[in-house]
């Protein structure tokens, strides 16, 4: 592994051990010229999920895209990164577990919103005005009373 400080292709393992949900092994690595530490992840390398919109346009499967829904759904909310990061991966792995070459952007989305809503409530709503498209306000009414029953 290359030294992201110094480009030392030398780096040695100290620690390694797998994440919290075993889906990665986490690496701390120390570069034998300059000294540095850091960290590497790796992941078992899956086949290529392809999404189909709901236009039916076909586009490659992309974490950053739920990874960034995530986010906005909690900014400002007491969610830490680390607990955002887990959410993610659990979505992730409910995904690849459908063991599809290609799922509907609507499957993706009700997974994200069936995760979120364990988490954090107004984050949920957050999500699910943009995710299904809120027109007004009585839609937010709707959704809130359904959260509450």
């Amino acid at each position: 592994m290359k030294c992201p400080y110094c480009g030392n292709p030398d780096t040695k393992v100290s620690d390694s051990r797998p994440n919290d949900a075993n889906t990665a092994i986490r690496r701390r690595r120390e570069c034998l010229v300059c000294k540095k530490r850091f960290t590497t992840y790796e992941k078992l390398e899956t086949i290529p999920l392809i999404v189909i919109k709901k236009d039916n346009n076909r586009e490659p499967y992309d974490r950053t895209k739920i990874q960034n829904g995530v986010l906005r759904a909690c900014y400002k909310r007491p969610v830490s990164a680390e607990r955002i990061e887990k959410l993610v991966d659990d979505i992730e792995n409910d995904i690849f577990s459908l063991g599809t070459a290609e799922v509907k952007s609507t499957v993706i989305g009700e997974i994200v919103m069936d995760h979120i809503k364990e988490v954090d409530q107004v984050a949920y709503v957050r999500f699910a005005s943009v995710y299904r498209e809120f027109k007004d306000v009585n839609t937010f009414i709707d959704e809130i009373r359904k959260l509450t029953n």
